[in-house]
């Protein structure tokens, strides 16, 4: 290449060009219809389906539906839990934390074959399991579907109405709510149907406003009960009809309530009816009205529905307002007596001795009251197992271990957890009591009922509360066969 001229390298350069340009064309040609091919077959490729076994089969599309189906019975031919390894699971479990003792019992509901006694026919304080016993009594005596009525009566003079308790303590303020337990029966829809029918009445002038509790007969206060509980709002003197269970809003469960919550929700029913266009006089009274007059009416959520509240939030005030109805319906005075003599009846009724029962009251705040946990076992029993069909809408009631009610902030730690879910029981609780009633299904299928009481216990020991829900967890994930 010596001697040679830059017009003659661009000579060669082009000769060399001309020999290559025809294949390098051709092959970004059909470069560019390749890139074209595959980028419309991208989507295609990205959407093949993987294979099988990197997916695994709970991730995978089923190929056919699951046939549909109910909750399957408990099996009939489930293993029955040896007494003796029933027995050394909850001794090593059921201690107290400190002073005083815990009896308790545990029973298979589909036999009755006792499976751990420990002093369980011994009366106790039960505390708030007194529920329980309320509860299949206000079940057999009024039934479950039976709702309470209030009404608005009028009377001789045409400018009065009586707002008149029929027994629903669970009355709300705004409009009924038919969906609804507390506040199912509204005092808004009550006084707008009152004002309806006063204008087709040609009622114009004020209107006195009275109210009739006479439903329940005796002292509202029960002379059992502590008074720093009452100041506590644990309960509150009881009347035939009420605002949100006796307190003054539905959200705050704690604190001061109405001492005359007939006269209470009167006035709340007097300012609905202003609300609706009706002069309205100042102030109430009581009275009565004409029972052939009724004016409007509300009625309230179903007895089953007030009976699972009352177990679910251990309602001290509900649980007395059922107790008074229980007593109207046994044949007996609405009053604190009538209500545990009624409950003594009912249970009675469903074969369960009472003899050595003292009953002061129907909702377990009284100290002195008595029961054993062999009675409370044989109350759940019959819930869950009896033959009185009734009794099973309570089931719904108990509250359920670290989710529901009561038990909604128990069974959380490494201790418990193994009955979270599992476990459905009525608790109580007082200063030196604990109680624990309820059933659960064992590791095996088999259906167990229990109770725990404990008495004389060191005041606020968290320990007691832990050693029943560690018992009732040991049932709920023990098979405890021999």
């Amino acid at each position: 290449m010596m001697g040679v001229k830059n017009g003659d390298a661009r000579s060669g350069l082009s000769t060399a060009w001309g020999r290559l340009k025809w294949p390098v064309l051709l092959a970004t040609v059909l470069l560019c219809l390749a890139a074209v091919v595959v980028a419309g077959m991208m989507p295609g490729l990205l959407s093949l389906p993987k294979p099988a076994a990197s997916v695994p089969a709970w991730q995978q599309e089923p190929d056919h539906l699951s046939k549909a189906s109910g909750v399957l019975p408990l099996d009939a031919n489930a293993p029955l839990p040896a007494s003796a390894e029933v027995t050394a699971l909850l001794d090593a479990t059921l201690k107290p934390d400190g002073a005083g003792t815990i009896s308790g019992v545990v029973m298979d509901a589909s036999t009755g074959k006792v499976l751990f006694d420990r002093d369980a026919s011994a009366n106790r304080i039960p505390a708030s399991n007194m529920k329980l016993l309320t509860a299949v009594a206000a079940l057999k005596a009024l039934g479950p579907d039976t709702r309470f009525t209030t009404r608005v009566l009028g009377s001789d003079n045409p400018s009065t109405v009586v707002l008149t308790g029929g027994g629903d303590v669970l009355l709300g303020a705004s409009p009924s709510d038919p969906n609804a337990v507390m506040g199912r029966a509204g005092l808004a829809s009550l006084a707008a149907d009152t004002a309806t029918a006063l204008t087709a009445a040609g009622v114009k002038g004020p209107v006195t406003v009275q109210v009739d509790d006479t439903l329940f007969s005796g002292a509202p206060l029960n002379p059992a009960w502590s008074l720093d509980d009452v100041a506590a709002g644990e309960t509150a003197p009881l009347f035939s009809l009420a605002l949100n269970s006796g307190r003054y809003s539905p959200t705050v469960m704690s604190g001061p309530r109405p001492q005359d919550s007939a006269v209470t929700t009167a006035q709340a029913f007097a300012e609905q009816l202003a609300a609706a266009g009706v002069a309205v006089g100042p102030g109430v009274e009581r009275g009565k009205g004409l029972p052939t007059k009724v004016l409007a009416a509300a009625e309230s959520a179903t007895v089953s529905e007030q009976v699972d509240l009352m177990l679910e939030t251990s309602d001290n005030f509900l649980a007395e307002a059922l107790g008074r109805m229980t007593a109207a319906a046994s044949g007996k005075e609405a009053t604190y007596d009538g209500a545990t003599a009624a409950v003594r009846q009912r249970l009675a009724e469903l074969g369960i001795a009472t003899d050595s029962t003292q009953l002061a009251d129907v909702s377990g705040l009284a100290l002195e009251n008595q029961v054993s946990a062999r009675q409370f076992v044989e109350v759940v029993r019959a819930i869950t197992s009896g033959p009185d069909l009734s009794l099973r809408t309570a089931l719904d009631g108990f509250p359920v271990a670290g989710l529901t009610g009561t038990l909604d902030n128990r069974y959380v730690d490494a201790s418990t957890a193994e009955g979270a879910g599992l476990v459905r029981a009525k608790t109580g609780t007082l200063n030196s009591v604990i109680a624990l009633s309820g059933y659960v299904v064992d590791a095996d299928g088999r259906l167990l009922v229990f109770s725990f009481i404990g008495n004389g216990l060191e005041p606020g020991a968290a320990g007691n509360k832990v050693a029943m829900d560690r018992a009732a967890s040991g049932l709920a994930s023990c098979g405890c066969r021999s």
